[in-house]
C-alpha cells in the first residue's frame, strides 16, 4: 500500500510532529514513484513525503526496492514513472550534482592518499568555496563529529568508527538541505553501532538537516527514527513512527518484519463495541482483541491475533483478572540472555508460542524450567488484530 494511503499519527503517534502540522510543507515528496529493470519491478508507484527536520529510516529485507528508492532520490537512478519533488522544485530529471543532496555510500570510499582534513574539504574545493572557508568550515565540521585532534591522519589510520565519521562530516559539510545514508552503521560492530546511533541522532537534532536512512536493520531504524516506511516488493506496507510501526502492525507482514510475534490463525466469532472475539483452534478455544471500532472485522471473517512475546507472562500458577487470556502449556526450550529469558511453550494444540521475561532479579537461578507446566497469558488489549 502507498504512503498516500496510510493513515500516520494514530495511537502511539507523538503530538506535534512535523507530519502532523498542516502548516509545514514537506521537504521531499515522491509522487507514483515506479522503477523497472527489464521484467523486474523494484519500485512500484510509490507516494511519500518527508518533512524538515526528520531522521526518516527506509527499512526493508533484500530485494525489497529500499536502496533503489534511494538512488533514485540521489539521481543516480532514472525513474521510469512518477515526479520527485525537493523543497517544492521538481528534481525528477535533475543530475545528481545539480540536486540540493548528498550521499553516504556503506563504503564510505574515502580518498586513501588524502588526510581526514582533505578528504572532508574534497567537496568545498571542487565547488571553488574560498581556502579560508574552507579551513573554518572543515574545522567546525571536525569539531563536531570528534575528530579534530585526527584531521592530519590517513584513511589506514582510523577505526571503523572513525572512518564512519570523516564519511559522514564530508557529507554534511556541503550543508545539505538532504541526506541521504545508505547502510550508514552497517560495517561497525554491534558495541559500536549502538554507539554510533546515538552520535548520528545528536548530529542530525543539532544540525536540523533532514536525514533519510536506508537500513535493513529493524532494530537499528527503530531507534534512530522519527519515522519508518517499511518496504516489500517496491511497495510500502506501512509508514508510521516506531511506536506505531511495532504496536498498530497493518498487516501480517509488517508485524513479523519488525521483532518477534505470535501469530494465532483464527476467525471472528463476535463484535460487542471494541471487543472483537476470536474462535481460534490453536488456542483450544476463543480469545479477544480491542480494537477502535472502525477496525472490527465482520462475524465469521478469517484472521489472525497477533501477540508479542513481552506482553505475555509466564507462570506456574492459574492466573486471575478480567480481561485476560490464558492459556496452558508446556516449556519446550528455554534461552537465558542475561537481561532477558526467552520461553517456548507449547500448547495442548501443539501450537509454540515465545514468551520474553525480563530478569529483574538478581539469581542465578530460575522460577520455571525444561519441561515445566505452565500458564501463559496477556492482557486482551496486547492482542492485535490482523486481516491479512
Amino acid at each position: 500500500m502507498n504512503a498516500s494511503n496510510q493513515t500516520v499519527g494514530g495511537p502511539g503517534g507523538s503530538g506535534g510532529a512535523p507530519w502532523q502540522d498542516p502548516s509545514l510543507s514537506p521537504i521531499v515528496e515522491i509522487r507514483g514513484l515506479a522503477k523497472q529493470f527489464g521484467e523486474v519491478t523494484a519500485v512500484d508507484g510509490v507516494d511519500l513525503e518527508i518533512y524538515p527536520g526528520e531522521l526518516f529510516s527506509i527499512l526493508g529485507g533484500s530485494g525489497s526496492g529500499k536502496t533503489t528508492l534511494l538512488r533514485m532520490l540521489a539521481g543516480f537512478e532514472a525513474p521510469s514513472a512518477g515526479r520527485i519533488l525537493i523543497d517544492g522544485v521538481d528534481m525528477t530529471d535533475v543530475p545528481p550534482y545539480e540536486r540540493p543532496v548528498n550521499m553516504m555510500f556503506q563504503s564510505y570510499a574515502l580518498f586513501p592518499h588524502m588526510s581526514v582534513a582533505q578528504n572532508v574539504a574534497y567537496g568545498l574545493r571542487k565547488e571553488g568555496v574560498p581556502a579560508a572557508d574552507i579551513r573554518r568550515r572543515v574545522g567546525e565540521m571536525l569539531d563536531m563529529v570528534k575528530l579534530g585532534r585526527l584531521a592530519n591522519r590517513k584513511p589506514r589510520q582510523l577505526s571503523g568508527g572513525e572512518s564512519q565519521r570523516v564519511a559522514l562530516a564530508r557529507a554534511l559539510v556541503k550543508r545539505p538541505k538532504l541526506l541521504l545514508l545508505d547502510e550508514p552503521l552497517a560495517a561497525l560492530d554491534k558495541k559500536l553501532r549502538e554507539h554510533t546511533q546515538f552520535e548520528l541522532m545528536n548530529l542530525q537534532d543539532e544540525l536540523g538537516i533532514t536525514f533519510i536512512v536506508v537500513t535493513h536493520d529493524q532494530e537499528e531504524a527503530m531507534t534512530l527514527s522519527t519515522r519508518i516506511v517499511v518496504m516489500n516488493d517496491g511497495r510500502f506496507e506501512q509508514v508510521g513512527t516506531p511506536g506505531e510501526i511495532y504496536e498498530y502492525p497493518r498487516n501480517r507482514f509488517v508485524a513479523e518484519f519488525i521483532g518477534k510475534v505470535n501469530l494465532l490463525a483464527g476467525h471472528v466469532k463476535a463484535v460487542v463495541g471494541e471487543r472483537v472475539e476470536v474462535e481460534c483452534e490453536e488456542a483450544g478455544g476463543t480469545l479477544a482483541a480491542r480494537v477502535e471500532r472502525s477496525a472490527a472485522l465482520p462475524v465469521g471473517h478469517a484472521c489472525w491475533l497477533a501477540v508479542r512475546p513481552e506482553k505475555i507472562f509466564i507462570s506456574k500458577e492459574a492466573p486471575a483478572g478480567e480481561g485476560l487470556a490464558a492459556l496452558r502449556g508446556v516449556v519446550e526450550d528455554l534461552g537465558y540472555y542475561g537481561n532477558l529469558s526467552l520461553y517456548r511453550v507449547r500448547l495442548q494444540s501443539g501450537k509454540i508460542l515465545q514468551v520474553s521475561g525480563q530478569n529483574r532479579m538478581r539469581t542465578a537461578r530460575k522460577t520455571v524450567e525444561w519441561d515445566d507446566e505452565v500458564w501463559v497469558s496477556w492482557q486482551e488489549p496486547s492482542a492485535i488484530l490482523l486481516d491479512e
